[in-house]
């Protein structure tokens, strides 16, 4: 006998939890319940304290894990007290088990955070490792009901175990589709051989077989995702698509038991496939933009590798190997992981742990991807090739990014709502009209009107049309987070540019000095305190001292905006701003300029010619026909008067900005009901970029890997910018034209249906027809605009 869960309502089947005479469905529920009437749990979750709490059959079940070579292969993250690991666990049940397992921390102090991956049913926490091993984390969670699986051999070969369900319901859907399409097409023709009559319910009951894999196996996620709408009082796309399946499979099976026609399971089985073959296609899509794909493809991101005549070369990340030598200047992210060789390293893993003390590193330690160097540069040898670490893990973190896609609502989510609720309202007027006309007729129009409508044409349109969109700009050298990202910037009505590294390019520019002549130990000691940095001014400059050598910088400290001051063999430097160098205010100029002073002396300064990179007057004006622009820079005002000559009149110009009045104009643009896109160049911007509804860094030869963009634009398709946006507006174009498409083929269907004559045959042509018309468009169209823009 079923009973109700006490918290969530779900019936519980036999196997239930009971406690205190209550009954829940799965351990989430029951945790929710306990800590709810508890209050506090984290007494009798401290299994040092309550020992009791370890359920008695998992006791000594993994004291393997005391094993540190175990546990250094099972770590995704290792440094000092914090340590990270990704554990699977099948025992997932429903969003209670989402809130115990997220909430692991008020259950142990010494668990910093702890994220689900609900489809993967993978848990990833970051813990305190001088608190809570790894051993008690895992005996902790199987005290809850969610042991872990820990497979050794897995991470033994350092491969996890690839899901090929989708591939395997793909398979079935398409071979039961194949087969029943060629059993049911005598019953399409009126006249029919012999033969084929004799043995047509043979045929018949060949394609229910056929049929039950398909609807029970192929096709259980969309049953799944419908439930849980419906529970959530959401109703997704993924309700009449279960419903659709659902009818179609119930009303077919009743004709074939009864004798009474051939079904609609051609149409079942065709609708299945190319709703999976959407899912497909949406799924290698991101699969090829996942993390092991970004740098075997294209990947915009240059660091600096040291030859060994230690000369220095910008290479593209991916083709960092073991064994290389990498440079990691100032305020740089480690992008793969390493031993540090010379330097001194102050680390900062926030954008890994979300905790952002710095930790202190010596020379023969071990570096991890993702962590920020913030005292000077550093020497790294590099332990794995990129492909094996997690930089772009970081881009998708939420723990410490603002997720701008969960206030966003998809066009398909907008659509589905309405198309959901309308296609239910017509079947069940259709229903009550016939049963009003000819009641024998009802049930069958009703369930005719639920199988053609669908929206297999809609779950189609957005996966493909996007998905065909972010390869096209992948292959224009834009790396775009993902699909959601271009729905977003086709919405864009306000466009913000930095001027520096942004507009201007450090290539190639005049650089000239002005000041007191260096001696050849000053040269060595400008040049070290300059390959700190990682300011495309200081890079310039850097660039252009080829003949000095450099030594190890100490007490480095960057201010934003301002400058950077440090010790080179105890020879005190500054580098930065007039403001910040020589304490008092640069008289307004065209070009800008770095001051230098050593041992508090003020030399001179270095002036840099600006220079504009190629189109910006161009990219400019196609922009101010339909966009409101703006320049913000923190340089002064010497240069308005050029870029008002430049630039559209209408440009808002805005000088002396710091990074936070950066991110306060943009804040300001958003309350005014703006959609700001920022283009910066990643280092001083990253706040920008972030408060922005969509940022992209510009890449020039430089590492500017920022969690906080939502796209990288290699700098040589700076003239292109425009057009991508463009792109974007006609990617929800063409998104748009399917959806009016299958409204033509939905409309040719209820037709048929609400009258009474929808025949196989025709739901057969038509179901099928929808499906191929939105993948051939889509294809076709996106392809066809991305040449001709």
């Amino acid at each position: 006998m079923k009973t109700q869960c006490y918290h969530c309502g779900n019936l519980c089947d036999y196997d239930h939890i009971t406690l205190h005479n209550k009954s829940f469905c799965c351990n989430g529920c029951k945790t929710v319940y306990e800590i709810f009437s508890k209050h506090d749990l984290t007494c009798y979750y401290d299994l040092q304290e309550n020992p009791g709490a370890i359920p008695e059959e998992i006791r000594g079940k993994y004291d393997y894990l005391d094993n540190e070579k175990i546990i250094e292969k099972l770590l995704e993250f290792n440094n000092e007290n914090t340590q990270i690991v990704s554990l699977y666990i099948p025992h997932i049940h429903c969003s209670s088990c989402i809130w115990v397992l997220e909430n692991l921390h008020k259950l142990q102090k010494s668990i910093s955070s702890s994220q689900v991956n609900f489809p993967k049913k993978t848990l990833r926490v970051t813990f305190y490792s001088t608190k809570i091993t790894l051993k008690e984390l895992v005996l902790l969670l199987s005290a809850i009901g969610y042991e872990p699986y820990i497979s050794l051999e897995d991470y033994e070969i350092g491969k996890k175990k690839i899901d090929r369900s989708l591939i395997y319901k793909l398979g079935l859907a398409g071979f039961a589709f194949g087969n029943i399409m060629l059993l049911s097409f005598p019953e399409y023709f009126e006249e029919q051989e012999f033969w084929l009559e004799k043995y047509k319910h043979t045929f018949r009951w060949l394609m229910f077989a056929f049929s039950i894999p398909v609807v029970f196996y192929a096709s259980q996620d969309y049953f799944v995702s419908a439930y849980k709408g419906i529970r959530s009082r959401l109703l997704n796309i993924d309700v009449p698509i279960a419903l659709g399946i659902l009818v179609l499979f119930i009303r077919s099976s009743v004709e074939i038991i009864l004798d009474i026609g051939s079904g609609f399971f051609d149409s079942l089985t065709g609708l299945v496939f190319f709703l999976l073959l959407g899912k497909f296609f949406q799924q290698k899509t991101y699969n090829y933009l996942s993390f092991e794909r970004d740098y075997k493809s294209y990947f915009p991101i240059a660091v600096t590798k040291i030859l060994k005549d230690s000369t220095e070369q910008n290479t593209q990340i991916y083709e960092v190997k073991q064994g290389d030598r990498l440079l990691i200047r100032n305020h740089e992210l480690i992008p793969v992981d390493g031993i540090l060789i010379q330097g001194n390293a102050q680390i900062d893993y926030s954008f890994v742990t979300g905790e952002a003390v710095p930790v202190s590193k010596v020379s023969g330690d071990k570096l991890f991807a993702g962590g920020k160097q913030l005292s000077g540069a550093i020497e790294i040898e590099v332990l794995k090739s990129v492909e094996q670490s997690y930089l772009t893990q970081l881009w998708s973190n939420d723990v410490f990014n603002k997720d701008k896609s969960i206030s966003f609502k998809t066009l398909t989510d907008t659509i589905s709502k309405r198309f959901t609720i309308v296609i239910l309202s017509i079947a069940i007027l259709a229903t009550l009209v016939w049963l009003y006309i000819n009641p024998s007729k009802a049930l069958n129009v009703g369930t005719a009107v639920l199988i053609i409508a669908c929206p297999c044409a809609i779950a189609l349109a957005s996966p493909f049309t996007l998905g065909n969109i972010l390869r096209i700009l992948g292959r224009r050298k834009m790396y775009v987070k993902n699909a959601t990202v271009i729905e977003q910037l086709a919405q864009i009505d306000t466009v913000v540019f930095d001027k520096t590294g942004t507009l201007t390019t450090s290539n190639d520019c005049e650089i000239t000095y002005e000041g007191e002549h260096f001696s050849n130990v000053e040269k060595v000691v400008l040049k070290s305190m300059l390959r700190v940095s990682n300011h495309p001014l200081s890079r310039g400059i850097y660039n252009s001292l080829r003949e000095s050598n450099t030594v190890s910088v100490c007490e480095v400290n960057e201010i934003v905006g301002k400058g950077i001051t440090g010790k080179v063999n105890n020879i005190p430097i500054k580098i930065g701003s007039s403001s910040f160098v020589n304490q008092r205010e640069e008289q307004q100029s065209i070009d800008t300029s770095v001051h230098i002073s050593l041992e508090n002396q003020y030399k001179g300064k270095f002036t840099l010619k600006n220079k504009y990179r190629e189109n910006v007057k161009k990219v400019f004006n196609l922009f101010a026909k339909s966009y409101h622009l703006s320049v913000v820079s923190g340089d002064n005002k010497g240069e308005k008067q050029c870029l008002q000559q430049l630039l559209p009149r209408s440009t808002i110009l805005l000088f002396d900005q710091k990074p936070k009045d950066k991110l306060n104009y943009i804040a300001s643009l958003q309350k005014k009901g703006k959609k700001v896109l920022m283009i910066g160049d990643g280092l001083n911007d990253a706040g920008a970029l972030a408060q922005s509804n969509v940022g992209i860094a510009i890449s020039e030869n430089i590492n500017v890997f920022s969690p906080a963009c939502d796209a990288i634009l290699d700098a040589t398709q700076f003239q292109n910018i425009f057009t991508f946006i463009k792109l974007s507006k006609h990617a929800i174009q063409i998104i748009k034209y399917s959806f009016l498409i299958s409204l033509v083929y939905n409309s040719i269907g209820l037709y048929f249906a609400i009258t009474g004559r929808l025949s196989p045959v025709i739901a057969a042509i038509l179901m099928p027809l929808s499906s191929i018309s939105i993948v051939v468009f889509t294809t076709i169209a996106t392809n066809l605009i991305s040449r001709k823009i």
